[in-house]
């Protein structure tokens, strides 16, 4: 895959911590359009607070990097809030783990998550999802979930990637969830070590951003890439 790192348009990025495994919960804000990436639990607030802090920009899509519980608990919420022409994009290969995750979370631990319904785009590397003067590009990055992505936008004041539970300062995200794998997801990070430039802040499903260049230097899991 050959990322386009051309510089776009300046991206105001912001989020939430929320949920009950507190998932971050990101908007991106080029222009007048916005997209949120991982709404994470209570998607009618998230809608309300978004549009009462930016009343002059527009969501335009709901996108998860994967389809665990808790990265899509508040697409439902934002649905209903946004209504049908803001649409819901997940990745193909995660097209069955929501329902499957949902009910986990439900034995596991008693955490009741309101199912998305069905994505209006099924998404893959290589997509491009379009807002205001930018754009997420589609990586796949397969591991923590079959069908998991990141998502690259170079924007101008610096590159982000959207990097869901793919990766983790020091680390990665969990593999022994159903769909998990160890092999799938250390060659992903290999792989995201070589795409993404290393000034890219990495924006990550929980806790604490990080950058490529960090973790190339510092992270077992990207040693010699």
């Amino acid at each position: 895959m050959q990322l386009d790192t051309t510089p776009c348009g300046p991206v105001e990025v912001s989020y939430v911590v929320n949920g009950p495994i507190e998932t971050n919960t990101y908007f991106a804000i080029s222009g007048t359009e916005a997209v949120v990436v991982d709404p994470a639990w209570a998607g009618e607030g998230l809608a309300q607070s978004f549009a009462a802090a930016h009343p002059d920009v527009r969501i335009v899509a709901i996108v998860c990097t994967h389809g665990h519980a808790d990265h899509v608990g508040g697409v439902a919420g934002m649905r209903r809030a946004l209504g049908p022409g803001v649409p819901y994009l997940l990745p193909a290969d995660d097209s069955q783990i929501p329902a499957v995750n949902i009910a986990h979370q439900r034995s596991a631990w008693g955490i009741e998550t309101e199912d998305p319904g069905a994505p209006d785009r099924l998404i893959a590397e290589g997509d491009v999802i379009a807002f205001g003067d930018a754009a997420l590009q589609v990586i796949a990055a397969p591991g923590h979930t079959p069908g998991g992505v990141v998502l690259f936008c170079p924007a101008e004041g610096g590159p982000v990637a959207f990097v869901g539970d793919t990766l983790f300062p020091g680390s990665h995200g969990r593999t022994d969830l159903a769909g998990g794998d160890e092999a799938a997801i250390r060659e992903s990070l290999a792989r995201l070590g070589r795409l993404l430039p290393p000034k890219t802040t990495c924006l990550v499903g929980h806790g604490p951003s990080t950058t490529v260049e960090r973790e190339l230097a510092s992270n077992p899991f990207l040693q010699g890439v």
